[in-house]
């Protein structure tokens, strides 16, 4: 059990430098990891049924303590990122693919990677925990409505679909984890410590298979993917710290919308990519990019956020 313990403590320590190093890994043997994509859904459901069973009751009095601060943030969150994504789309003059891919990114919710940086930068977790629940449990309404509205132009997009990919991928799997949570509880608690590192480690498989099944087109068009993605995510943490400026946040609530505004479950943007867009398969680099960079990005701000509130 201690074993178990501090290989979760460590992968969740350094998910970025863990999430790099499976990116590399698979970008130059992608036989290896190519073959993950066929089961995407199947581990963003694994991942999301970790986050439902370390949801707890007092989770849910937060949001209902907060719910000025998570509606702001909420708002924010699904503004903010489609239409700069949109924008940024125009401007690069992507094609249908790689704009559709980024837009998905937009139109996600908040990833759960949040809460952990939000943690390492002294921001108000419970905030931010929140503002991903709530953000989640919006997404099969508005993620397929946002990712119609901004990117039909460039391809067609079914709203059903999209609609009961989310419910099957993210809104099933959360429920079920909180209904055993609260009917286990005793007996769920003992093994509760490990829902993070099977979550974290869904994630890394979800990514690296993308990179693998990938690999020669993002040597083609990773450079301009990955730029992309840091001009997106850098518009989400400042769009997020601006409107939390309007808003008069104090410091600790405005760390954690930046944190949760700028890092995207990307994961379900590759997910959905792969569910309901096959005739577009370069639409999933922008999503897999985007999980490996703003780790990154989240750990950095996170250290500049965190110095500044010890000033």
């Amino acid at each position: 059990m201690n074993f178990l313990k501090n290989i979760n403590a460590f992968i969740l320590k350094y998910i970025s430098f863990i999430i790099i190093a499976f990116s590399i890994t698979a970008f130059f043997i992608p036989d290896n990891f190519s073959w993950m994509t066929k089961h995407t859904a199947f581990f963003l459901g694994v991942a999301m049924f970790g986050m439902g069973m370390t949801i707890k009751a007092e989770d849910f009095k937060n949001i209902l303590f907060q719910p000025k601060y998570i509606a702001i943030g909420c708002i924010i969150q699904y503004t903010i990122m489609p239409l700069s994504a949109w924008i940024i789309a125009r401007i690069f003059n992507l094609n249908s693919d790689l704009a559709l891919g980024v837009i998905l990114v937009g139109c996600c919710p908040g990833g759960t990677a949040s809460n952990v940086i939000t943690y390492i930068a002294d921001g108000d977790v419970p905030l931010s925990v929140g503002m991903t629940i709530i953000s989640t449990l919006l997404a099969p309404f508005l993620t397929p409505a946002l990712v119609y509205l901004l990117a039909g132009k460039w391809v067609e997009v079914s709203l059903f679909l999209m609609f009961k990919s989310i419910v099957n991928v993210i809104l099933i799997p959360i429920l079920t984890g909180l209904i055993l949570r609260q009917l286990l509880k005793h007996h769920i608690e003992k093994i509760l410590y490990i829902m993070p590192l099977t979550s974290a480690v869904s994630i890394i498989l979800i990514i690296s298979g993308i990179i693998g099944a990938n690999a020669d087109k993002i040597a083609a068009c990773g450079l301009l993917v990955l730029a992309v993605v840091i001009l997106h995510n850098f518009t989400g943490i400042a769009g997020g710290l601006i409107a939390a400026k309007i808003f008069n946040l104090e410091y600790k609530k405005a760390t954690a919308v930046a944190i949760e505004v700028g890092m995207q479950n990307s994961g379900l943007a590759v997910s959905l990519a792969v569910t309901n867009f096959a005739l577009n398969p370069l639409a999933t680099l922008p999503g897999a990019i985007f999980s490996v960079w703003h780790n990154i990005s989240g750990s950095i701000f996170a250290g500049i956020r965190k110095r500044n509130s010890q000033i």
